[in-house]
């Protein structure tokens, strides 16, 4: 076999492939054992008929398709390794050549992996950021602690405040007509949280227990559903009941019922330590993502779009696996949300751009600096993995190899010392 490379333009290419007879005879023998056993023929039984009397009524030509579609992966991926190209994407192929007892000449158009033009990637400058725990940090911790440890109390007199829940019927409509959607009986509406449509809350505030009031609002121009954006609805609301929040002391007492310290003041020592961990790996994670932003935005690269829409596909799966793990599908998003497949992945393009920039800047950058992975990185990686999952070092790297996922690994741990190198090099600017 016989491979051949020719850069075009926009990271593609034609990948020519030439296969000596004896290896296409081969495959072509290969394509009649699998089509005799198919075939029926008179006066012989299945599977059993000669090669001369089948290609007598058949031609030989009949199993040139199932031959190249047997050797074709074979020879690609030897022409591929011989060239050093890295393709992308799905070739397109063209037969040029083809026949028995002759060179088969296949040409692939393959879209390779793009070259990067790095730019300046040591001593990258970051604007410092303050992460320091505060006492208003604390306190506001202990404030949401409060909060979830409130009680709703029936108010029995009085009227709706900011903060409290209002139990609602409600009926929307616009021009005089109920629009789908827009009704709801007894549901349990927050005020202040801003989850109906703007100044509807605010106009709850006020009412009392069995007073109904009709709530004029007007919906966004950008609301998701068309028919009902820009326009003015009148809500017909009713008010069944008003639950307020009723927070805990903040007292030893409190830390006692929260947690496993027995004062205030042992509990605001914890949260603060917590705090600042949290406060240590989000540092951390600036640093890292300000200066992954920054190398690659130095870099110059010639992005294929088929590597930008691989990476929407996936990102499309994970936003596809979160909805699940919350009792959603695809299909009610788009009903919630308005939006299609198209627009949502549209959304999610810039993002998609972004992550295959960073990901061939650090793969480029890692080269330049020879970044290698030992044996006791990986091994480390494993045990870690093993422990997180609670499972032996032996499974987690069975699983690993019985995936081809082990280069994988060892990619991964790659990039993340590469990255750890240019945080090191770099710079805190004010």
């Amino acid at each position: 076999m016989k491979a051949n490379w020719e850069k075009l333009e926009n990271n593609t290419g034609i990948l020519t492939i030439e296969v000596e007879p004896e290896q296409v005879n081969e495959a072509i023998d290969q394509a009649f054992k699998k089509a005799v056993k198919k075939v029926n023929i008179p006066g012989f039984r299945k599977g059993k008929v000669p090669r001369k009397i089948f290609e007598a009524r058949f031609g030989v030509e009949s199993l040139y398709q199932d031959a190249f579609d047997l050797m074709f992966p074979v020879v690609y991926g030897q022409a591929v390794s011989e060239t050093g190209i890295n393709p992308v994407d799905r070739p397109e192929v063209d037969l040029e050549q083809i026949g028995k007892d002759q060179n088969w000449v296949i040409k692939a158009t393959v879209t390779v992996k793009p070259e990067v033009a790095l730019g300046d990637y040591k001593g990258i400058e970051i604007e410092s950021k303050d992460f320091a725990v505060t006492e208003e940090d604390i306190e506001n911790e202990l404030k949401t602690m409060q909060e979830r440890s409130a009680e709703l109390n029936v108010v029995e007199d009085g009227s709706v405040e900011n903060g409290d829940y209002a139990i609602i019927d409600f009926e929307g409509f616009v021009d005089g007509e109920a629009f789908e959607g827009g009704a709801g009986e007894n549901y349990n509406l927050e005020i202040g949280s801003n989850t109906f449509i703007p100044g509807f809350e605010e106009q709850v505030i006020g009412m009392k227990k069995d007073e109904e009031k009709d709530i004029v609002v007007t919906f966004p121009e950008n609301y998701h559903a068309e028919n009902l954006a820009g326009k003015e609805a009148t809500f017909k609301v009713k008010l069944n009941e008003i639950k307020r929040k009723n927070l805990p002391e903040l007292d030893d007492e409190f830390a006692k019922d929260v947690s496993e310290f027995e004062t205030l003041e042992e509990l605001k020592v914890d949260i603060k330590n917590k705090l600042e961990k949290k406060a240590e790996e989000d540092k951390e994670n600036y640093q890292r993502q300000a200066v992954i932003e920054k190398v690659a935005a130095n870099a110059t690269i010639d992005i294929p779009e088929i590597m930008i829409e691989h990476e929407v596909d996936h990102m499309m799966k994970d936003f596809e696996q979160r909805l699940l793990s919350q009792g959603i599908n695809l299909d009610l998003y788009y009903q919630f949300s308005g939006l299609d497949e198209e627009q949502l992945r549209g959304q999610m393009k810039e993002d998609a751009t972004g992550r295959v920039r960073n990901s061939l800047t650090l793969e480029a950058i890692s080269k330049a600096e020879n970044v290698e992975v030992t044996d006791e990185e990986v091994d480390e990686e494993i045990n870690n993995l093993a422990e997180m999952y609670r499972r032996s070092a032996d499974e987690i790297r069975q699983i690993f190899a019985a995936q081809d996922q082990l280069e994988g690994l060892k990619n991964d741990i790659r990039i993340r010392k590469t990255i750890d190198l240019l945080v090191e090099s770099s710079k805190a600017v004010a």
